[in-house]
């Protein structure tokens, strides 16, 4: 089953160089899956019945063509492939000219919300997303794992506010990368978006909590490692090039 939907860039959606920023990108991305998960009925306001939810792993993305604002743009998404643990969700943008302007791929697990566990995907409910083998965005089959760099460049600390949580009051998957941004350097973090990005989740982070917020950069590409306060625990890993 392929879902889609249109959505218009607007003022709220853009950087001062009037492109989509990645993180509304990500945010156009995640409203159209989880119209997906509605219509299969394991979406959010099916949570309180089913005691299950989709938890997001990871993210990679590849934007074609910027989108500025006041373009109209259609997103698809679609699952090509559901094992017993993970799903494999896929996303294509088109501009109003039909133009793909980004592609993307992302990875989830299904849990238990009550238990707080990992749980099997069993093939009903495999069976309800209609799967559509054989149409990934990339080659690869699988997303691939990041690592932290050895070395650093700056770090910072950030204080997860009322405004960045979700419905479970964690930080919200999308605005991982306005926290990255904020510890890239001013020609990156105010140059034109970066087109090619991953972000690979390890553990929620909660309403009130300070993390680090750590910048490197290795082989052409720039990472950013959320860890908490006193770096024991990885958050996050972002890869933008």
């Amino acid at each position: 089953m392929f879902v889609e939907s249109k959505f218009y860039v607007g003022l709220s959606d853009i950087n001062p160089l009037n492109e989509l920023t990645n993180t509304f990108l990500l945010r156009f991305m995640e409203d159209v899956a989880g119209m997906h998960s509605e219509i299969a009925g394991y979406g959010i306001t099916d949570m309180d019945k089913t005691r299950k939810s989709w938890i997001l792993l990871s993210w990679k993305v590849q934007v074609k063509k910027r989108p500025l604002v006041g373009d109209s743009l259609n997103v698809k998404t679609w699952s090509w492939k559901i094992n017993e643990f993970y799903a494999f969700r896929d996303f294509e943008v088109k501009n109003q000219y039909n133009e793909i302007v980004a592609v993307a791929s992302s990875k989830w697990v299904f849990i238990d919300i009550d238990k707080g566990k990992l749980i099997k995907v069993s093939d009903e409910i495999s069976a309800k997303y209609e799967l559509e083998p054989n149409t990934k965005v990339f080659e690869e089959c699988d997303l691939q794992k990041l690592k932290e760099p050895k070395d650093y460049i700056n770090k910072i600390d950030f204080k997860i506010t009322r405004n960045l949580i979700d419905v479970n009051k964690h930080l919200h998957n999308i605005y991982y990368l306005d926290i990255a941004k904020e510890v890239l350097p001013e020609e990156i973090a105010f140059s034109n978006e970066l087109n090619n990005f991953e972000v690979m989740y390890k553990k929620e982070i909660k309403l009130g909590e300070v993390v680090k917020v750590i910048y490197s950069k290795e082989n052409d590409y720039n990472y950013v490692t959320i860890k908490n306060e006193d770096e024991t625990i990885i958050h996050a890993i972002i890869r933008l090039k």
